[in-house]
């Protein structure tokens, strides 16, 4: 799997069409990287010219932003901003609905304006385009959950693209009672993904595996690598692990594709 970087286009006088920014947790989180990998395919079978920064992408700073320190997120996002403007990029798409967030709503009063999409709306751009098509056979009748990422969902009302690309899979989607604009947080949101929880008679992210529970599903889908690890370890608190398995988007159409 060969996956240029911005330097690398930039040596052959080539623009991409987009820029992939992988983001950290796509970027180290052994779990993650799966959901980082079944994006790629996707974007190379629909033959789209992209690239990624490599080395040359730091944290967009959401976490930094959101546990209170300032300072730091404006190094971190006025770095990115210098390296993604040298490159003239112009549209960004990330699997991340935090680095969404951050590049979409907060780049651009330091100087970043792109075109942001999240994975779920630009695999949907594809389809509507005609570029990708998915298969419905692979993953027909299996019972699904749907879980809304916070700052996809809630921060910036995504909710259709993600529900959209599910339907065609051929599944039979239940929602949970809480969904939409009424969710509930996985529990990893505001940098709390890096801390212990504070005292209390539960984890949110098992109170939110026992909404998706409720709807007996044997897949998880979500569209966000924190919650990911978040319904992950709820179903395996739940001790379920052997019955549901927790996907992203990305992956159950990698999935349904033979990707």
């Amino acid at each position: 799997m060969v996956v240029p970087t911005m330097a690398e286009m930039m040596a052959q006088g080539k623009q991409p069409e987009v820029l992939f920014w992988v983001g950290a947790a796509g970027s180290y989180d052994d779990r993650v990287k799966k959901i980082t990998r079944a994006f790629v395919k996707i974007l190379q079978q629909a033959g789209v010219d992209f690239a990624v920064l490599g080395t040359e992408e730091s944290s967009t700073g959401d976490a930094a932003k959101r546990a209170g320190n300032e300072f730091l997120f404006q190094m971190q996002a006025v770095t990115n901003i210098e390296v993604l403007n040298a490159y003239e990029v112009k549209t960004i798409v990330t699997c991340d609905p935090h680095s969404f967030n951050t590049l979409k709503n907060e780049y651009p009063g330091l100087g970043g304006k792109y075109k942001v999409y999240h994975h779920t709306q630009y695999i949907s751009k594809l389809i509507k385009e005609g570029r990708l098509t998915i298969e419905d056979e692979n993953l027909n009748g299996k019972r699904l959950t749907y879980h809304d990422p916070c700052y996809l969902g809630r921060a910036n009302d995504v909710y259709e693209s993600p529900r959209e690309l599910i339907r065609r899979l051929g599944v039979k989607m239940t929602e949970m009672k809480r969904h939409k604009s009424t969710a509930l947080c996985c529990g990893a949101g505001g940098a709390q993904m890096f801390k212990e929880p504070e005292k209390g008679d539960k984890d949110i992210n098992v109170l939110r595996t026992e909404d998706a529970l409720e709807t007996n599903p044997q897949i998880i889908a979500t569209g966000c690598p924190y919650c990911n690890t978040m319904m992950t370890d709820g179903v395996k608190f739940k001790e379920k692990e052997s019955q549901i398995q927790v996907k992203d988007i990305a992956e159950l159409i990698a999935e349904a594709n033979n990707l």
